[in-house]
């Protein structure tokens, strides 16, 4: 890290514009490029190891996508800046990131310029919605409570009815009746199935 730099983690699963956004966001001479990550995993990896003052990361990667990288990060560190990219705001990912802690969500087709700009209003302390990604998500049709989602997003992880119960601090019955309305609701026939199709849709 140099001088005052603001010291910046940048995952993108796509190469070339990762790369021409690691040149480009260096250039306001406010920022500082420390690592690069080409999935979520190496995203986690990156962050924990360098502790950047923002990390800017695609929502949509391989082997672990945005969201799911950004909770990791969080458990160890809590207060790390963050601002999330994508090209499809879909309907509960702006709520599940706000939720999770995410302070900027802006569109990948955002100038660089715009771009460095929001790096340092977060890095300041601010939080930063773009019109446009804002816009494309308050059409909420998650048609699942909140209930729904904690039982099925635990349920996507691999856990059991009966771990599942234990975790949420629910009768094994209880989660039972989430899970066969969550399966209604999604008109899917197995729980894992209503899981997978609600991740897809974001209401995970």
């Amino acid at each position: 890290m140099t001088g005052d730099k603001i010291s910046v983690v940048l995952a993108d699963d796509e190469q070339l514009l990762r790369s021409a956004m690691a040149a480009l966001l260096p250039l306001s001479g406010a920022i500082e490029i420390v690592a690069e990550a080409e999935d979520g995993a190496a995203a986690v990896e990156a962050t924990l190891r360098c502790r950047p003052h923002v990390l800017v990361i695609d929502l949509e990667m391989p082997r672990m996508d945005g969201l799911e990288a950004v909770e990791l990060i969080l458990r160890d560190l809590p207060t790390q800046t963050i601002l999330m990219l994508t090209r499809h705001a879909r309907p509960g990912v702006l709520r599940r990131a706000l939720k999770l802690g995410v302070r900027g969500f802006m569109s990948k087709a955002a100038d660089p310029e715009e771009i460095a700009d929001v790096i340092r209003h977060l890095h300041e302390g601010g939080r930063w919605i773009a019109h446009d990604v804002l816009e494309a998500s308050v059409v909420d049709d998650n048609p699942l409570t909140d209930r729904e989602v904690d039982v099925l997003r635990e349920t996507s992880d691999g856990y059991s009815v009966k771990d599942i119960a234990k975790r949420l601090h629910l009768a094994s019955g209880t989660v039972r009746n989430y899970l066969s309305s969550s399966m209604q609701k999604t008109g899917t026939s197995t729980r894992y199935d209503a899981a997978r199709l609600s991740r897809e849709r974001g209401w995970l």
